[in-house]
C-alpha cells in the first residue's frame, strides 16, 4: 500500500532523514517545516499519518496536534521529541497523538511505529504476495519465500527488493536506490546497487524462480514487474 506521510519538523536535516527511511520502506513523504504549513499540506493533500515534531516555533507540536485532532480527528500522528520527561509525553497524548518517539531514535523502530500505526488505522498489510509468480515477501518477519521456499538474503538485499517490489512498476534510479536503501551518508558507488541485484536474482533463480521480477532500466536503474 502506497501510503503518504506527512513529516514536520523546522530542521531540515531531521526532515531529509526522517524521509529517507520512511520513503525506503515505501512511503511517500511530504514535509513541512511548520505546524502552519502542515496544517496546509493536510487542507490540500490526502494524507495517511503525520510525523510531528514537538520543539517549532511559531506554533509547537502540541498546539498543531490539537489543531489537526480538531480538523482531522481520525488522522493518525506519531510525536518526535528531544524531550524525556514523562509529563512531556502524557500531554503529547493528552493533545490526540497516537504515539511518542523520543529523539535520538533508531530509524528501525521509527518505521516499525509508523507501520504499526498505519496496519491499525488503514488496515496496510504486512506481506506482499506475488502470486502468479510465486513469490512472496513477508514484511513484518522480513523474510522472501520463492514457491513456499524460504530463501535466505542479508539485510541490505531484503531492504531492496522490498523497496522494489512496494512500487511494482517505477523505475529507481541507482543514486535513489544508494541514498533509500544504504542512507545518504554512503560513500560506495553504484556497483553496490548492482551486485546487490546480481545477489537477489541469482537467489531467486536457485529457488526455482522461472521469472525474474527484477528489470534492468538500461541506463537508469531498476523496476520491479509483477507478471511474468
Amino acid at each position: 500500500m502506497n501510503t503518504a506521510v506527512l513529516v514536520v519538523d523546522d530542521e531540515v536535516y531531521m526532515r531529509q532523514l526522517v524521509r529517507i527511511h520512511l520513503t525506503g520502506a515505501g512511503h511517500h513523504v511530504l514535509e513541512a517545516g511548520s505546524g502552519r504549513a502542515a496544517l496546509d499540506v493536510l487542507e490540500k493533500e490526502k494524507v495517511s499519518l503525520v510525523v510531528l515534531d514537538v520543539m517549532m516555533p511559531d506554533m509547537d507540536g502540541w498546539e498543531t496536534c490539537s489543531k489537526i485532532r480538531e480538523f482531522f480527528p481520525n488522522l493518525p500522528v506519531l510525536m518526535l521529541t528531544a524531550r524525556t520527561v514523562v509529563e512531556d509525553k502524557v500531554a503529547g497524548l493528552n493533545m490526540g497523538a497516537d504515539d511518542y518517539l523520543t529523539k535520538p531514535f533508531d530509524a528501525r523502530e521509527l518505521v516499525a511505529r509508523v507501520g504499526a500505526l498505519l496496519r491499525r488505522t488503514t488496515g496496510e498489510i504486512s506481506a506482499l504476495v506475488f502470486s502468479d509468480i510465486g513469490l512472496s515477501i513477508d514484511v513484518d518477519g522480513r523474510t522472501v519465500e520463492v514457491l513456499g521456499q524460504s530463501i535466505p538474503s542479508t539485510p541490505k538485499e531484503f531492504d531492496l527488493l522490498l523497496l522494489l517490489a512496494k512500487r511494482p512498476g517505477k523505475t529507481f534510479t541507482r543514486e535513489e536506490l544508494l541514498e533509500l536503501v544504504w542512507g545518504f551518508d554512503y560513500f560506495g558507488d553504484n556497483r553496490t546497487v548492482d551486485s546487490h541485484i546480481k545477489n537477489i536474482r541469482e537467489k531467486l533463480r536457485n529457488a526455482g524462480l522461472d521469472h525474474d521480477p527484477i528489470v534492468t532500466v538500461w541506463g537508469v536503474g531498476y523496476k520491479f514487474i509483477t507478471q511474468a
